[in-house]
């Protein structure tokens, strides 16, 4: 394998891993499309942090805005994003599912027109709309998977340190707050968790795809299992599997990134429904009567 290809690599499995875990209760909460919301987000947040690294190149910075503080604009604009569709949803007279929408279409306008106007005035340079929109491999550097393993790191001790509340949560939404597990702060915690793994993982999949890499390893263990350590253990695998097959078909094939990684979950998602569908029918023949 190519050393040049090493950082996108490296940076898959670290979002691999994060992803799989928050991936089943982003299944089990029906947040997948929540999900979308904050990732078309992440494509306005982009568009802010373009006009802000344009500003200070004219202003003589040659060296623009940091990597790192990109991520952060783009960070703070999804979570900004995620906590307006949990509040507004919960307000009587809009459904969850028209917030999500008025907040996916406002942010992707505001994405294309700021993104546009940087493109015009820098005349050449910065990220494609492809690369934006389905990631870009080749433009990953060392610095892009060190900051990915950082953040993969966060999400990953943030998770263990609330995951008994949160399991609680996400398995009985009811019951949690008679137990003292505040509904409200496990929702704002997940959202948070949510849009740094979503703004992590649109390097390697794009804005488009990086909701996908939230779900399908969540919805392929649990049609293979409904134990709790056990869908754990198959998400991750199905996440670390369907990323490393993505990017071996992306080399081969000469593919985007993002679409090859979705493609090999998506697989992965079907053989699991295959299965599953043929041991409940051994199941239904074999039984008594």
């Amino acid at each position: 394998m190519r050393a040049i290809f090493l950082p996108g690599v490296v940076t898959g499995v670290a979002i691999a891993i994060v992803c799989s875990c928050l991936s089943v209760l982003v299944v089990l909460k029906r947040l997948s499309f929540i999900g979308q919301g904050v990732s078309h987000a992440a494509f306005g947040g982009m568009g802010v942090a373009a006009v802000i690294d344009l500003a200070l190149l004219n202003a003589g910075l040659a060296s623009g805005l940091p990597a790192l503080a990109q991520l952060g604009i783009v960070l703070l604009f999804c979570m900004v994003a995620a906590l307006a569709i949990a509040g507004l949803s919960e307000r009587r007279g809009e459904s969850a599912d028209t917030v999500i929408g008025i907040v996916l279409v406002a942010s992707m306008t505001l994405g294309a027109l700021l993104l546009h106007v940087t493109f015009q005035h820098r005349g050449t340079g910065g990220p494609s709309w492809e690369s934006i929109l389905f990631g870009s491999l080749m433009g990953l550097a060392w610095h892009d998977t060190l900051i990915a393993c950082m953040a993969s790191l966060g999400v990953l001790g943030t998770l263990w340190a609330v995951r008994r509340p949160m399991l609680f949560w996400a398995f009985d939404e009811q019951a949690a707050p008679a137990f003292g597990v505040s509904d409200r702060a496990m929702k704002v915690t997940l959202m948070i968790l949510l849009c740094l793994a979503i703004v992590t993982s649109m390097k390697l999949a794009g804005v488009v795809l990086a909701t996908a890499i939230l779900v399908l390893p969540g919805a392929t263990a649990l049609r293979l299992s409904d134990r709790l350590h056990a869908v754990l253990a198959i998400s991750i695998f199905v996440g670390v599997l369907g990323v490393l097959g993505g990017l071996v078909m992306s080399f081969e094939l000469d593919w985007p990134p993002g679409p090859g990684i979705v493609a090999a979950q998506t697989t992965l998602y079907a053989i699991a429904r295959v299965a599953n569908a043929m041991t409940a029918r051994r199941r239904l023949t074999t039984s008594p009567g």
